[in-house]
């Protein structure tokens, strides 16, 4: 799983990059034929990453439940996030991978309860949650590159 954590790592980072290097006004904008910014598909994707691996092991999140609950699946935009929450959500981007490394390797995530995502690809363990998540990552990063390209259209 190393390649795989690798991998997650280097998207992380350059989620990190965008957002902060991405003005305050330019995260929360929503371009005409989105659903959603810059700054919610990052902070989902940090919640996402908790709930794949954690939540569905059994184990307690790193991320406090208002945060899942304002980012999760089926979530949209509600308010601007303040300068304290875009810190947090940057550190997490980082901090929550090698965490998440650090218990996968120490043997944390033991039992998992089976959960099919919305791409109808089943999940039977921590380890195809996380190589799911990083497809899932992936596709967001992809739709933030997107959302970058509307903006300065």
């Amino acid at each position: 799983m190393e390649k795989t954590f690798d991998t997650l790592l280097k998207t992380r980072k350059r989620l990190q990059e965008i957002l902060q290097n991405t003005s305050k006004e330019d995260l929360c904008k929503i371009p005409d034929g989105f659903r959603n910014n810059i700054w919610w598909n990052i902070a989902h994707v940090v919640v996402t990453q908790q709930i794949l691996m954690y939540k569905l092991s059994g184990v307690p999140t790193l991320i406090d439940e208002e945060r899942i609950r304002t980012y999760k699946k089926g979530t949209f935009p509600e308010k601007e996030p303040t300068e304290t929450e875009i810190s947090y959500i940057s550190g997490a981007l980082i901090s929550c991978i090698e965490k998440t490394k650090e218990d996968f390797d120490e043997g944390h995530f033991k039992t998992f309860n089976t959960y099919t995502t919305s791409l109808n690809v089943t999940l039977r363990s921590a380890s195809d949650a996380l190589i799911f998540n990083v497809l899932h990552e992936g596709l967001h990063l992809g739709t933030i590159l997107a959302l970058r390209k509307a903006l300065k259209a």
